[in-house]
């Protein structure tokens, strides 16, 4: 009975343990992989250096959490991005996150509709500058979160989702 116990525990110690493992190593591996892939920003502030150490002045600080960002170039721990501005810096991997995001660009409201489409029901409009979790995208369109609310909106308007991976 107590070694059938003490066998249960160490089953499900074995399992955290490989799980826990299993995801450090696909988040490692994820910001390892090669440039150019997108990311966003983890954190409600991020700093941009001048360069790829904590030693180069700061020269942007951005304060939008899930904004998307283009890595083009790796270095140890830091990573040179691009911004929808096009602004290009180093921030350091730890800063990043692989979650995938978009950004409204283009002039005025873009159009959220309910299916792939032109012509699909239409949700909801955003402005320039929301910043949403990105989906997946098909057929020219994109669905994507933002405030709760979910949409597809054509690829175009869109920062986070242009020739580089993004999921179907």
């Amino acid at each position: 009975m107590v070694a059938s116990k003490i066998c249960a525990s160490l089953r499900v110690i074995a399992a955290a343990l490989a799980l826990t493992l299993g995801l450090w190593a696909g988040a490692a591996y994820a910001q390892d992989r090669e440039a150019p892939y997108w990311a966003s920003l983890r954190f409600d502030e991020v700093n941009m250096r001048a360069g790829p150490s904590q030693d180069y002045p700061i020269e942007w600080v951005y304060r939008r959490k899930g904004m998307p960002v283009r890595v083009v170039r790796l270095r140890e721990g830091w990573r040179l991005v691009e911004d929808p501005e096009g602004t290009q810096g180093w921030i350091e991997r730890s800063q990043l996150s692989t979650a995938l995001g978009a950004m409204i660009i283009g002039e005025g409201l873009a159009e959220l509709r309910a299916a792939p489409t032109a012509a699909s029901p239409l949700r909801w409009r955003a402005e320039p500058g929301v910043v949403a979790a990105l989906i997946r995208c098909r057929e020219g369109f994109c669905e994507i979160e933002a405030g709760g609310r979910t949409g597809w909106v054509v690829q175009d308007r869109l920062w986070g989702a242009g020739e580089l991976e993004v999921p179907e």
